[in-house]
């Protein structure tokens, strides 16, 4: 079996070590027959081409940017940041093998059979997200007059823009698609037209506390998919520093993914090689990793210059209100 790990050693650049694992992976899956193999390499591809042509992520950065003027022009009251990032090549590793470990771990216990290729394929074209930006917004508590309606405030701005984004990105080359009823919007503030391309994770109660609407859209100039969150800045405190943290996110995932007493090992060669690809992702030893623009010291203390476990930055807007400066009498 062929794993990203085999390539990370070697002292090369992330884009040769995408091209080798891409052809070993391709060769090998047409040598064994193994379809979900071949989809994977076509996912790598992707990877691939995004990360080799920057273009078109500056163009459509600048689409973005049309909104972020929007909102500057529509809520000079409102504080917000516009960031984008391209998934690590790790945390898409992880991803999709993680998919295909969910979706043969569930079907199993809920039907105790295993996934047909058509289903797996249908959750492998769940991975949207390689390319996101998120938009977080905060009402100043210098701006309100009831502080005791503060948050509700701030929400209620949210949903406001929330309405506003699919149609405003749709004039621009996007296209909003549906989130096939997923966490689908409980709050009458979200419009009944743009509540089927929504993931509300505010109306519906999540454990954890995370709190964010999440929309993808369809690139029509690049053809590639990309997500859009709208968080205030106290979703976005939880999401980041908080009960929600990502690394207490990525803990869960680890777990869930790495899960396996109760499929019975060398019954699913799918499930077998997804298990074993994410426990070794899992397991790396980031300081002993020879990959160019890349060093850590242990797996907190990291110096990414390339992407390999830290997504790429790609759009960084901040507004600050106007209103903030304004003295008190």
């Amino acid at each position: 079996m062929i794993t990203l790990n085999d390539y990370l050693y070697s002292g090369n650049t992330v884009f040769k070590i995408l091209h080798k694992y891409i052809v070993d992976l391709r060769k090998e899956a047409k040598r064994t027959g193994n379809e979900i193999d071949l989809i994977h390499s076509n996912f790598l591809i992707q990877i691939q081409e995004m990360l080799e042509h920057n273009d078109f992520l500056t163009a459509q950065s600048q689409k973005i940017r049309e909104f972020y003027k929007y909102m500057a022009k529509e809520y000079p009251f409102l504080a917000f940041t516009f960031k984008g990032r391209i998934k690590s090549l790790l945390r898409a590793e992880e991803k999709f093998n993680g998919y295909i470990v969910e979706c043969v771990y569930e079907c199993y216990e809920k039907y105790g059979r295993y996934p047909t290729i058509s289903e797996l394929k249908e959750k492998l074209n769940c991975f949207r997200d390689f390319i996101a930006y998120r938009i977080v917004v905060s009402l100043p508590k210098c701006n309100v007059k009831n502080e005791a309606e503060w948050e509700k405030e701030e929400i209620e701005y949210l949903y406001q823009i929330a309405n506003v984004l699919p149609g405003f990105l749709e004039a621009q080359g996007f296209s909003a698609e549906s989130a096939r009823g997923v966490l689908e919007s409980k709050s009458k503030q979200l419009h009944d037209n743009v509540r089927p391309y929504y993931r509300d994770y505010i109306s519906n109660h999540i454990e954890s506390g995370y709190q964010s609407l999440h929309i993808t859209f369809y690139d029509n100039s690049s053809r590639s998919y990309m997500e859009v969150q709208l968080r205030t800045k106290t979703m976005d405190d939880i999401a980041e520093i908080g009960a929600a943290n990502h690394k207490a996110y990525e803990k869960k995932q680890e777990q869930e993914r790495t899960r396996r007493k109760v499929i019975p090992e060398g019954e699913n060669l799918y499930f077998d090689e997804a298990y074993e690809r994410g426990k070794r992702l899992v397991n790396l030893e980031l300081k002993d990793l020879d990959v160019n623009m890349f060093a850590a010291v242990n797996n907190s203390l990291i110096n990414d210059g390339c992407g390999l476990y830290r997504g790429r930055q790609i759009l960084p807007y901040e507004h600050l209100s106007r209103y903030q400066n304004d003295l008190i009498d």
